[in-house]
């Protein structure tokens, strides 16, 4: 799968995001400080994964910044992302489940690399459900504007 990640600084889990990504066999596309010569801040690298999302360039995407929030704000801006801030591995698993999120946001100030390693087994476990009162949320939330 291809995954676009995004961080705005090499700090934290940054690097080990994208390894970890390697090591399960999927294929990072990396943007902000990840990227040699890519704006690093966190709006600009966030919009840039995201965007990869969107317009059909990676399957998902990661962003990151110091708490995670300002990352998956500016992700959430881009049509058609989904992006769900995840501290723990249920809340990825069921991200993944009941908003079928297609971006998830990380916080390199909190997540060590052992909880990232339970972020992402919850991520890629999540599979989008198939109950009709869930669709429906998810449509009505690509709806709003």
């Amino acid at each position: 799968m291809r995954i676009s990640v995004a961080a705005d600084e090499r700090t934290g889990v940054a690097e080990a995001v994208v390894d970890e990504l390697r090591r399960r066999g999927h294929e990072p596309i990396l943007h902000g400080a990840l990227a040699e010569g890519e704006r690093d801040d966190w709006a600009w690298a966030s919009e840039a994964a995201a965007r990869d999302v969107a317009e059909g360039r990676a399957d998902q995407g990661i962003v990151c910044c110091w708490t995670g929030t300002g990352a998956s704000i500016a992700a959430n801006k881009v049509p058609g992302v989904r992006a769900a801030l995840c501290a723990d591995a249920e809340t990825a698993r069921g991200a993944r489940r009941w908003n079928d999120a297609n971006v998830l946001a990380l916080s390199l100030r909190a997540t060590s690399d052992a909880v990232l390693e339970e972020i992402l087994e919850g991520w890629f476990d999540g599979k989008r459900s198939a109950d009709a009162e869930d669709a429906a949320n998810i449509r009505h939330v690509d709806e709003i504007r």
